[in-house]
C-alpha cells in the first residue's frame, strides 16, 4: 500500500536560572532574558500568582509592575491574575477556563507570554491554559516552593485533576525559561518547607549515592530551615531532574517513569485523604513503602531500607499513615496501582531500589509482600 512517512524532530532548550528577590529593581536576570527576544512589535506578558504567595508578599504586584515601567518592547497586562493556591487549583476546570478567558480578553498571543508566580498545582494549571491556549503561548515558570523549585517547576509537564485523578488532563510542553527565586522560600510554612524534600530523597536514591550521604549528613540543618542547605538541596535536586530529561523519553512515550518511584500509591493517599495530605508528604510515604517492599523482595539490604526510613524521619516526615496502610485485597491505597498502569498507558512499571542510588524496574507487585512492608513500616 502507498504510504508517504513522516519523521521530523523538535530541539527545546530553556534556562533555569537561580537568583534572590528576582523584581528588584537592581536584579537584571528577568530583564536580561526577555530582552534576548525583542522584537519591532511589543509583545504582551500576563501575570498569574498563586493566592498564598500574593499574601505573602504584599508589595509583589506593585514590584513587577514597577520592573515593567523601563522595559521597553513589552507591555505587561495590568490585570494580574491571582488564583488559589495548593491543590484545590486543579481540582476543577473553573481555574483553567478563566485563564483562557484572559488570554482571550487581553489579545495575548503566540508570541507573549505567561508568566505563572506559584506552587507546583498553580504551574501546572497555568502551564496547561498556556499549551492549549492558540496551540501554545510561550510559559514562564517562577516557583515558590520547595517542591516546584526541585522537582515539578523544572520540567515539562502541565496539567489539572479530572474525575478525581491526579493529571488526568495535561500536556508535555516545556518552559522557555524557569526563574527560582530563593527569597519566596522564606516565607513557607514549616509543612511546605518539609514538604518537598521528600523529592530530593526520591531522586538521590534512584539516581544519586552521593547526593543522598550528603541528604543524611545534613537532614537536621535543613530541618531547622538553614537556607545555605536549602539552596543546594534544591539545584542539586534539578539538576537531576534536567538531566533525566534530557535522557531519553523526556514526555513519557513509553511506560518507564523512574522519577516516579514512590509515586504510584502517593498520587492515590492525596486522593483519599481530599489532598488535605500534601503531595510531598504523600511522597516521603511511598518512598517508605517501596524502600521496605524492595528490602522485603530481596532487592535492598535491610541497613538501607533502615536508613531510608531514618533520614525521612529526620526530616520530619511521616512514614506511615492509616490511609497508606495495606491490610487486605481490599485496602483503597492499592487502587492506585491499577491508576497508575492506566495514566502509563500500557504495562503496569515500577520503580524500586536495589541500592541506595540505584534503581531497577519491575512490572508487577506481590500484594501480601506490600502487606508485610505496610507492617514493616509501622514497626520502625
Amino acid at each position: 500500500m502507498d504510504h508517504i512517512a513522516q519523521t521530523f524532530s523538535v530541539r527545546y532548550t530553556y534556562n533555569v536560572f537561580f537568583t534572590n528577590q528576582l523584581f528588584s529593581p537592581e536584579n537584571a536576570l528577568f530583564r536580561d532574558f526577555l530582552k534576548r527576544t525583542e522584537t519591532a512589535v511589543a509583545k504582551k506578558i500576563f501575570f498569574v500568582i498563586d493566592e498564598g504567595v500574593d499574601t505573602h508578599h504584599p508589595d509583589l504586584q506593585e514590584q513587577i509592575k514597577d520592573y515593567f515601567v523601563s522595559l521597553p518592547g513589552y507591555t505587561l497586562v495590568p490585570d494580574i491574575m491571582v488564583v488559589p493556591g495548593g491543590e484545590q487549583a486543579k481540582n476543577t476546570e473553573q481555574q483553567f477556563y478563566d485563564i483562557v478567558r484572559a488570554v482571550d480578553r487581553y489579545g495575548i498571543d503566540r508570541h507573549s507570554y505567561i508568566a505563572a508566580i506559584g506552587g507546583g498545582a498553580v504551574l501546572d494549571l497555568t502551564g496547561y491554559a498556556a499549551a492549549v491556549s492558540h496551540r501554545g503561548i510561550r510559559h514562564i515558570r517562577i516557583p515558590t516552593t520547595v517542591l516546584s523549585q526541585n522537582d515539578s517547576g523544572v520540567g515539562v509537564k502541565n496539567g489539572i485533576n479530572f474525575q478525581g485523578k491526579k493529571n488526568f488532563l495535561g500536556t508535555f510542553v516545556p518552559p522557555v525559561a524557569v526563574f527560582n527565586d530563593s527569597f519566596f522560600l522564606t516565607t513557607l510554612s514549616k509543612e511546605e518547607w518539609r514538604s518537598g524534600m521528600s523529592e530530593a530523597v526520591k531522586v538521590a536514591l534512584i539516581k544519586d549515592r552521593q547526593f543522598f550521604e550528603w541528604l543524611k549528613d545534613n537532614a537536621v540543618l535543613l530541618a531547622e530551615r538553614d537556607m545555605e542547605s536549602m539552596q543546594y538541596l534544591v539545584k542539586r535536586c534539578a539538576e537531576l531532574h534536567l538531566q533525566h530529561i534530557a535522557g531519553g523519553d523526556p514526555f513519557e512515550m513509553g511506560s518507564s517513569r523512574p522519577l516516579d518511584f514512590g509515586h504510584w500509591s502517593a498520587h492515590k493517599v492525596e486522593q483519599l485523604s481530599g489532598f488535605t495530605i500534601r503531595h510531598g508528604e504523600a511522597v516521603a510515604m511511598g518512598i517508605a513503602l517501596d524502600s521496605a517492599y524492595s528490602f522485603l523482595s530481596g532487592r535492598l539490604e535491610e541497613a538501607d531500607a533502615r536508613t531510608i526510613v531514618a533520614v525521612l524521619k529526620a526530616l520530619g516526615f511521616s512514614v506511615t499513615h492509616p490511609l497508606t496502610e495495606i491490610l487486605n485485597d481490599e485496602s483503597p491505597v492499592l487502587k492506585g496501582l491499577q491508576e497508575f498502569r492506566e495514566h502509563l498507558g500500557g504495562q503496569l512499571t515500577i520503580m524500586l531500589l536495589e541500592a541506595i542510588g540505584k534503581g531497577v524496574e519491575v512490572h508487577e507487585l506481590d500484594i501480601a509482600l506490600l502487606k508485610k512492608a505496610s507492617l514493616w513500616l509501622k514497626a520502625c
